[in-house]
C-alpha cells in the first residue's frame, strides 16, 4: 500500500503564490516518476507538471514559466511552486506517482486551489 498526502492548497488572490507539498508512504519501490495533475469544474483532468526519476521535467504550456516542479531530498516527495497565479488556475491539485509518467498508480485525495481576481 502506498498512500500520497498533499498539502499547501488554500485560497490566493491574482498574481500570488503558493507551492504544493505531497509525500508519499508505504511500499514505495514501484515509485520512480511524480507529477501534478489538477481538475477545474466541469473540466477534464489535466497533467500539470511531471519530473522523472533522470530529473528530467515537463510542464503544461499554460503553466510553463510560473510553476516549478521539485523532488524532495528522497524520490518520495514532491512539491509543485506556483508563481503569478491566474483564476483560471483554480482547481482541484492531485499528486501522482508510479513506475514512469506514462503510468501512474497512485494517488493523493487531491488539494484545493482557489485563485481569486
Amino acid at each position: 500500500q502506498v498512500q500520497l498526502v498533499e498539502s499547501g492548497g488554500g485560497l490566493v488572490q491574482a498574481g500570488g503564490s503558493l507551492t504544493l507539498s505531497c509525500a508519499a508512504s508505504g511500499n514505495t519501490l514501484r515509485i520512480n516518476d511524480m507529477a501534478w495533475y489538477r481538475q477545474a469544474p466541469g473540466k477534464q483532468r489535466e497533467r500539470v507538471a511531471s519530473i522523472m526519476i533522470n530529473g528530467r521535467k515537463d510542464y503544461e504550456d499554460s503553466v510553463a514559466g510560473r510553476f516549478t516542479i521539485s523532488r524532495g531530498n528522497t524520490k518520495n516527495s514532491v512539491y509543485l511552486q506556483m508563481n503569478s497565479l491566474k483564476p483560471e488556475d483554480t482547481a482541484v491539485y492531485y499528486c501522482a506517482a508510479g513506475p514512469s509518467v506514462l503510468h501512474m498508480i497512485y494517488w493523493g485525495q487531491g488539494t484545493q486551489v482557489t485563485v481569486s481576481s
